[in-house]
């Protein structure tokens, strides 16, 4: 309190004005910057009321004690005043500020000064490649705790540096970077310069699939941040829960439908969403993509058949269709829907957990899908009074529109007048013979026409339908694009 920096804080705060001196605004900010531990918890962690109105070196060396007396030891040496540890600075008895603290926690790490993260398995003078083994790469709140600060430091077991690097941030090292990237999936650029948002969900989903959280619902909490979504906090909600109401809410307000692409076990919460994280280990099942060069060859041969009307219709019908969207756990999805005709079950050695179908459906090739659940077989000798259909989820980006929800953008990010944007990026026309809509128009018939991954639905007694889960990616493809309009609708799914 006897200091210039309180003074000139108090002086500002009293009168409303801002600080005038970039010196003392730098000394105020240094004063006041703090430093942040990520480590894997252990027994008997100090809590709030094991270190409130204590001196933490004063605790008795046991424990967690050591470390959260040398992580405020190593943050003092680095210039900080200020620590903070989630095991004793979040009261885990209070609710209100638990649920607080979670949705909060991201931005917390964001604006660390440091981020000083302990791997309590890793002896000294290790090489590279135990930090990718370590345990603290396979906890679920972690990918948070790396991924928001702008500087960090590993620190070995006996709080020596990772393989000896005293650079200021390991974020610069090319080694534990490349190793960071190789044991987790994530990609440099976003490890070094991570941005918070709902944009190429089902990636950031598969980065969570492999870690682990000691309570179940957490999984789906240490998320939030990543995703940029404020949700509330529930804990005893089970983990089905937990995830579908983040994915509900990925899904609802950003339109993005790579959320449905997983395999293995449908969620109580939604039939569209697995019942585990675990779901998304696998990376997207990888589709055949057609080169700017090809689109083109495909239009032209478009061009000569009689489909300009048709791909017009289809196409608006498809723009005028919304975003999918969520209400009571109940998820309305705009798709191409494609009737089921004949389910015939393979008879094959094990089928004691799982069942192959040959299924043909109108409009589709001939497909092989592998499930859990036991269908009603049914062919056009034997028809069946419930439904099914195979369907492909609308995705708005095939229909080559700007994108002006792009929830990472910044206005730094705007590109400079005069230079391309998406308009001018597509092949130019002869305006007086072909308007752009018409280009366009073929071009998304060509890209309908390629395999997609489709969803397996049945219809309920009241109309809605259930996804049925499949242990493999159903990959479909059109029989003849130019044959028939397409079936554009918006289901209901439970």
């Amino acid at each position: 309190m006897k200091s210039t920096q309180y003074k000139e804080i108090l002086s500002s705060s009293m009168t409303h004005t801002p600080l005038q001196r970039d010196p003392i605004k730098k000394g105020i900010a240094k004063y006041f910057s703090w430093a942040m531990l990520s480590h894997r918890w252990g027994k008997k962690e100090p809590l709030l009321r094991d270190i409130q109105y204590k001196v933490v070196y004063d605790l008795k060396a046991v424990g967690g004690n050591v470390k959260l007396q040398m992580f405020c030891k190593v943050a003092r040496e680095a210039g900080y005043h200020w620590a903070w540890s989630d095991t004793c600075c979040i009261d885990q008895s209070n609710t209100v500020e638990l649920q607080e603290s979670v949705n909060s926690m991201f931005i917390w790490y964001r604006h660390s000064a440091l981020t000083i993260i302990y791997l309590s398995d890793v002896p000294p003078s290790s090489e590279s490649g135990a930090l990718a083994n370590s345990v603290w790469n396979t906890r679920g709140w972690t990918v948070q705790e790396f991924l928001a600060p702008a500087i960090v430091l590993f620190y070995q077991a006996d709080w020596t540096v990772y393989l000896d690097d005293r650079s200021p941030n390991h974020k610069e090292s090319v080694v534990i970077m490349q190793e960071l990237e190789q044991s987790t999936g994530i990609h440099a650029g976003a490890l070094v310069a991570f941005r918070p948002g709902m944009k190429g969900a089902r990636e950031k989903l598969q980065w969570a699939s492999t870690r682990v959280t000691t309570l179940q619902e957490d999984i789906a909490y240490s998320l939030f941040g990543i995703f940029g979504v404020h949700l509330p906090v529930i804990y005893g909600e089970k983990k089905e829960n937990a995830l579908g109401r983040l994915l509900q809410e990925i899904i609802a307000h950003s339109g993005d439908i790579t959320a449905l692409d997983w395999v293995g076990k449908a969620s109580k919460f939604n039939s569209c969403l697995p019942a585990d994280i675990t779901s998304y280990k696998a990376p997207p099942c990888p589709l055949p993509s057609l080169s700017e060069d090809e689109i083109q060859t495909s239009v032209s041969t478009l061009r000569t058949s009689v489909v300009g009307e048709s791909a017009s219709e289809l196409y608006t019908l498809l723009d005028n269709l919304s975003a999918p969207r969520f209400a009571n756990s109940r998820l309305q999805l705009p798709c191409i829907a494609f009737p089921v005709t004949a389910v015939r079950r393979k008879h094959e050695q094990d089928q004691e957990t799982c069942f192959t179908y040959d299924v043909k459906a109108d409009g589709l090739h001939d497909m092989i899908i592998t499930t859990q659940s036991k269908l009603t077989q049914f062919w056009p000798a034997r028809p069946t009074r419930q439904t099914f259909l195979l369907v492909r989820p609308w995705d708005r980006y095939d229909l080559e529109l700007p994108d002006f929800a792009n929830d990472t953008q910044t206005m730094e990010d705007w590109p400079e007048p005069g230079s391309p944007t998406l308009e001018d990026t597509l092949p130019s026309v002869d305006v007086d013979t072909e308007p752009a809509d018409a280009v366009r128009a073929l071009r998304l018939l060509v890209r309908l026409g390629q395999p997609f991954g489709a969803l397996f639905l049945a219809q309920q007694r009241g109309g809605e339908f259930k996804r049925i889960a499949s242990d493999n990616n159903i990959i479909a493809r059109v029989r003849d694009i130019t044959s028939s309009m397409m079936d554009v609708r918006t289901l209901e799914i439970l």
